[in-house]
């Protein structure tokens, strides 16, 4: 028995075949029971495999309008009588009905096709073509407004209808055979490489069925979850609906590779014993039957032992499957000593890495004095409160020419907001101004990060001497000066450290603002106060705040140090907090730009950076080599540079990373030789 979601589709389907002129619901008519038989033509499996449908077509004498098993249609011109003769336009009849229509202009011929039959009509001839043979009409066809119009009873007899007339209603009554659309099996095998024996193979359905009915019985055929020899195997599917439709065989054929065998770990080393100090050569011996090495892992595999006796190291390896294979062997070292570990880590370190050092030694080296010579240039450092609890003014000053501003801030406002540096032209002329070095860090929550990646792009910029960026400003005009510090909002607790280099031809008033991550900032301006100090950090504008170093000493020679932020010989800028007039220090000269030229480092000489105030995160170039350094405290040194064979000129240029600790000290460490 046919489920009732099938008869529904089915009148659907049939309803879908008819369609073809424009659609009007109109009041006269009702829905037609579509009436459904089973026909004795099954699919082979003793399921029936066709469903006839009887279509029943109603046409008024006059009207151009259709009622088509209870749906309303408009055909191409109205019925009409001529001589006691019905006529109906050829198009409009034939959609009903789900015939294709074509016209033959040699032969001047309507064409009208289906599954069942080919009927042919000519304009002015009494006979026609049913499936090529020849049949007289009730009347002649002829044009009305363009539409070839047909006898209605000869229709209705050439395509298998059966016609009564009740006043003036038509109606036609022909059956439909549809047969039921079949299941779709289809599916996938996972993996796709399989191994005999050892691969649990997964089966992922794709089946479909045109009719939504569920399937209530499956076959298959060559399935297994685990596949027992190598080889080719076909796995085949089939499904069936609740209409007791079978989906034709779907088939997958899938090729078992022989077991895959685990990776086979091995290493050996260069030499049976090595001494202390000396480099140890690994060598990997490991083999795998696919060549599919994925992973290697060691444990214990020191670089280069400082301990003599015998030392454990372990391979792992694992290939593209996950089999894995462990081997572990012995590296001797004997009592011979090629380097200690401070003269192997001061030879090999690389730059920008960090080594053991002796944190009390460093202040026991010989501390080379220098001289600071001033260079004329404007800071601006925007620092405090450095914990920003309300929206508002950080700071604003009147300013021109060249200036730096240094920006170092966390969010603890409670929501996201944004840091804009905005300029006023307070003047009555236009004024010039450019962007050139800059470099952000953050927002981020980790302070260290903000302060490393600031300074090494603000070296790395200043490193490539960026053309200025210009912009003008009218009179009476506030524009944003530097867009990438607003670019992305500060969250709670996240941090940004900023420092970029700004000009101006005439004098502006700069404020920094924060303001909620929404608000426009220029908008806001008017609205805002300027923020107290925290009364712990630093904002201010500070003069000659570029600084030069020359040591003209010869350095190397001995371990030797330059102390640089201790208060003494590297003094505090002073300067002028512009909000309040108030006398100001830039504690730890941050903000400040060194540069230090040193034209007589020994050859074989280390330059290191070691922090003697505790974490230093922060940037160094180095003969125009931006190197970073990150330092948890005085037992760690960051290697900068090694000169060569001969005595050089070393070049420095850095900036005191802000959030880090003062004071720090260059160490220049002789090179021990080197011993094969």
């Amino acid at each position: 028995m046919k489920s009732l979601k099938w008869m529904l589709l089915v009148s659907l389907f049939v309803m879908s075949i008819t369609s073809a002129a424009t659609k009007n619901t109109f009041a006269e008519g009702g829905i037609v029971p579509v009436t459904t038989t089973d026909t004795t033509v099954t699919n082979g499996l003793g399921f029936p495999s066709a469903v006839t449908l009887t279509n029943r077509l109603d046409l008024t004498m006059g009207s151009a309008n259709m009622l088509h098993n209870g749906t309303a249609y408009k055909s191409a011109q109205p019925v009409v009588s001529i001589n006691g003769r019905t006529f109906i336009p050829f198009s409009s009849i034939a959609a009903r009905y789900g015939y294709k229509i074509s016209y033959d202009a040699a032969k001047k011929e309507s064409i009208a096709k289906s599954d069942q039959h080919e009927l042919v009509f000519k304009m002015g001839s009494g006979f026609a073509y049913r499936d090529g043979v020849l049949t007289k009409l009730t009347g002649v066809p002829f044009i009305s407004n363009g539409y070839l119009m047909v006898p209605l009873r000869s229709w209705g007899e050439m395509a298998d209808s059966t016609i009564a007339v009740v006043n003036k209603t038509i109606t036609l009554k022909w059956s439909t055979t549809v047969i039921p659309p079949k299941p779709t099996a289809n599916f996938e095998v996972q993996p796709g490489e399989i191994f005999a024996g050892q691969t649990i193979v997964s089966y992922i359905d794709h089946s479909t069925n045109a009719t939504g009915e569920p399937f209530v019985d499956e076959r298959w055929e060559g399935r297994m979850d685990v596949f027992p020899e190598p080889g080719t195997y076909v796995i085949t599917h089939q499904l069936e609906d609740t209409n007791g439709i079978w989906s034709e065989p779907y088939s997958v054929t899938v090729t078992v590779k022989a077991p895959n065998m685990p990776p086979v770990a091995d290493f050996t080393t260069e030499k049976s014993q090595y001494r202390i100090g000396e480099e140890v050569n690994y060598i990997d011996m490991s083999t795998d039957d696919e060549n599919a090495i994925v992973r290697r892992t060691y444990t214990g595999n020191d670089k280069v032992f400082f301990e003599a006796g015998d030392h454990s190291v372990t391979l792992v390896v694992e290939d593209s499957h996950g089999l894995t294979s462990t081997v572990t062997k012995t590296v001797s070292v004997s009592n011979s000593v090629l380097y200690t570990k401070e003269e192997y880590e001061r030879l090999n370190t690389k730059v920008g890495d960090n080594f053991t050092i002796d944190g009390a030694s460093v202040p026991k080296m010989p501390a080379i004095g220098y001289t600071i010579n001033s260079v004329r240039s404007q800071l601006v450092r925007s620092n405090s409160p450095e914990t920003l609890i309300q929206e508002g003014i950080a700071y604003e000053a009147q300013l021109t020419g060249q200036v730096r501003f240094m920006f170092h801030n966390v969010n603890k406002i409670g929501y996201p907001v944004r840091m804009y540096l905005l300029a006023t032209n307070n003047n009555s002329s236009t004024v010039n101004v450019n962007t050139s070095s800059i470099g952000i860090g953050g927002p981020d929550p980790i302070v260290a990060n903000t302060a490393k990646m600031s300074t090494l792009r603000y070296l790395t910029s200043v490193g490539s001497n960026p053309s200025p960026k210009w912009m003008t400003v009218k009179p009476h005009q506030t524009i944003e000066i530097l867009p990438d510090i607003s670019k992305v909002p500060m969250k709670l607790n996240e941090v940004l450290s900023a420092y970029a280099d700004i000009y101006s031809d005439q004098e502006l008033q700069f404020h920094v603002v924060v303001v909620a991550a929404d608000k426009n900032p220029i908008t806001e301006l008017p609205k805002l106060a300027v923020m107290p100090r925290d009364g712990i950090h630093v904002r201010g504008t500070f003069n000659n705040a570029d600084r030069t170093i020359d040591i003209n000493d010869t350095l190397g020679d001995m371990d030797q140090r330059i102390v640089i932020g201790d208060k003494t010989i590297d003094k505090y800028l002073d300067g002028i907090d512009d909000t309040t007039g108030e006398l100001q220090y830039n504690t730890g000269n941050f903000g400040t730009l060194y540069r230090m030229h040193l034209p007589h480092v020994s050859p074989n000489t280390l330059i290191a950076l070691n922090p003697r105030g505790g974490i230093y995160t922060g940037s160094f170039m180095v003969n125009g080599r931006v190197v970073t350094s990150s330092l948890m405290n005085n037992t760690q040194a960051t290697v900068l540079y090694r000169t060569g064979d001969t005595e050089e000129s070393v070049d420095l240029v850095f900036t005191l990373a802000g959030g880090s600790n003062l004071p720090i000290a260059l160490t220049f460490l002789p090179l021990p030789e080197l011993r094969w």
